[in-house]
């Protein structure tokens, strides 16, 4: 299957792959700027990915987290190029170890292939020298990591953007985290967000704290419905509407309950 769209702002670029075009969650963007990767892509996409690589061969691959469209190429980059990926610690033994994932996401994605990696190093450079500084943003994965570069105004964000407001949550995300995680970033100085399913947006800083303001009234509202005395069950279809095949597909591992129960034990709003 052919690239399904090609993307250069500044001095990055990036490509969108995907085996299913149904939205911004079923594809995903391959970045690199110079000889630095920046995330790998799904399995099931390695050729194109493959390709785009090819193009002008890297240096560095770094990895902002384990899920397998961020990380499933890794093991086939690192034995390409001769280099040993980086990702973050919390990372490293799930992916040299291997783990499970729904069958959802292997329909999607692909399986992911164990790969040996390394923790960041102290200072992480692109190959003018310019500082890449990790950032620890936990909440939608425990290992989730993001990437400044000061220099450049950019924030590759892994998956802590996605989108201004969400619908749907992972099983095993936290939403305290999460918005912890959005207050960490917003304190830094950047202009644009490089979302791997989203794309480049530019003033991601505004973007970025409208999506922490809509969990806040999320969290607002559902707590409220809670002490109102309204079930889980009727707090989500009053907020979000009745759970669709999303959930279904998923076993309810991604899914509308999940947001709003991580809604109601959030304590921190401000």
């Amino acid at each position: 299957m052919p690239a399904r769209k090609r993307y250069q702002h500044g001095c990055a670029e990036g490509m969108r792959v995907g085996r299913f075009n149904l939205g911004i969650n079923t594809t995903f963007i391959v970045y690199r700027i110079g000889d630095t990767l920046f995330d790998t892509g799904p399995s099931n996409q390695w050729p194109e990915v493959a390709r785009f690589i090819a193009e002008q061969p890297i240096r560095q691959l770094l990895i902002t987290h384990h899920h397998e469209d961020h990380s499933a190429n890794a093991a086939a980059i690192a034995a390409q190029y001769g280099l040993t990926p980086y990702a973050p610690t919390q990372a490293l033994n799930k992916l040299r170890d291997g783990y499970p994932t729904p069958w959802i996401q292997q329909l999607l994605w692909g399986k992911p292939k164990p790969v040996v990696t390394q923790a960041f190093p102290a200072h992480l450079q692109l190959a003018d020298g310019s500082p890449i500084i990790p950032v620890h943003t936990p909440g939608h994965a425990r290992d989730l990591t993001c990437f400044h570069l000061p220099q450049q105004g950019y924030l590759f964000s892994g998956d802590l953007y996605l989108s201004k407001s969400i619908r749907y949550f992972r099983i095993d995300e936290d939403l305290s985290q999460l918005m912890a995680s959005l207050r960490t970033v917003l304190r830094l100085d950047f202009d644009t967000l490089l979302c791997p399913h989203r794309g480049p947006v530019e003033q991601g800083h505004r973007a970025l704290q409208t999506k922490l303001d809509n969990m806040r009234q999320l969290c607002s509202h559902a707590q409220s419905l809670q002490q109102q005395g309204l079930p889980l069950a009727q707090i989500v279809k009053r907020l979000l509407g009745k759970e669709d095949m999303m959930a279904y597909l998923s076993g309810h591992n991604f899914c509308k309950t999940n947001l709003v129960r991580s809604a109601l034990q959030v304590t921190d709003l401000s």
